[in-house]
């Protein structure tokens, strides 16, 4: 792995990047609340076939942390990454996994030129999840944590006692057997960097998608741009049977908005399926690649 600091939009940015330069790109975009070393797991697989590029995003680890919820709407957030790859001969490939996924899906959504194919990895279409959460069904009920995380006091509660509420969120439910002490010490490393817990949970706080209380559908939800929200290049999901926090139904009817899907679902793994099966994630990423 190699690491460095870039200027991207005049700040600066924090870059892991594993595998030869002239290699094919391939942008790793992490979620919450990881950080860009997080996909060292998977890269170790795909070192050999791309430059794999993975940046600690807005509010995250080494990079940019502005105060404030505006400066984290999802424009602001796929603006990065759109001056990150304009560095890089685009168009790249660019994967996504829990909210790196709303800016890989913002990339392929409205900068298609810079996105060759879109790869997902347990992560949802704005429209699909939305429809999910107002629904007032099951995945209702897996996402009433998001209202936690908005809540003004989350940082002061998630970040007390030396992070253990965060770690226990962390765990809700998951197989984290590749959750060793020394990797989660490198966990609370990132987090306690001056500001970022707060700046993490603005990502939470600075999205429009709405959450309805179980059995309460909503039913006044704003128009989406379902036009506007449509991916054309090769789009790959790949998803953790037993995630607990996304559910099947939050993909239901992405083929609306995605023609050209290729789904492959992978038992025994969850949310935390980039540590959980590296190996496999990457073999069904290459064989999907060496199939197009």
């Amino acid at each position: 792995m190699e690491t460095s600091t870039i200027k991207l939009n005049d700040q600066s940015f924090y870059i892991r990047s594993w595998g030869q330069a002239d290699n094919p790109a391939l942008l790793m975009l992490h979620g919450f609340p990881e950080f860009g070393g997080a996909w060292g797991d998977l890269a170790s697989y795909l070192a050999s076939h791309f430059h794999c590029i993975a940046p600690d995003q807005r509010g995250y680890g080494q990079s940019w942390a502005p105060e404030g919820v505006e400066n984290y709407a999802l424009s602001r957030l796929v603006s990065d990454m759109i001056a990150l790859i304009e560095t890089i001969d685009a168009p790249i490939i660019v994967m996504g996994h829990d909210w790196g996924a709303s800016v890989a899906y913002g990339l392929a959504m409205f900068r298609p030129d810079l996105v060759s194919h879109l790869i997902i990895a347990n992560g949802v279409h704005p429209v699909p999840f939305q429809r999910a959460m107002a629904a007032g069904g099951a995945q209702s009920s897996a996402s009433q944590y998001i209202n936690q995380l908005r809540a003004p006091d989350a940082a002061e509660h998630l970040s007390a006692d030396n992070f253990a509420k965060l770690e226990r969120f962390f765990r809700y439910g998951m197989g984290l057997d590749w959750l060793s002490d020394e990797r989660m010490d490198e966990y609370r490393v990132e987090w306690a960097r001056p500001g970022r817990l707060e700046a993490m949970l603005n990502w939470y706080r600075a999205s429009p998608l709405l959450v309805a209380e179980p059995e309460i559908p909503l039913t006044d939800l704003p128009e989406l741009p379902v036009d506007r929200l449509k991916v054309t290049c090769p789009h790959l999901l790949i998803w953790g049977e037993d995630d607990k926090a996304l559910l099947p139904e939050s993909t239901e009817g992405l083929e609306e908005f995605a023609a050209n899907l290729t789904r492959v679902s992978l038992p025994n793994a969850d949310h935390w399926l980039l540590h959980q099966k590296p190996e496999i994630v990457a073999k069904t990423i290459l064989d999907w690649l060496n199939a197009r």
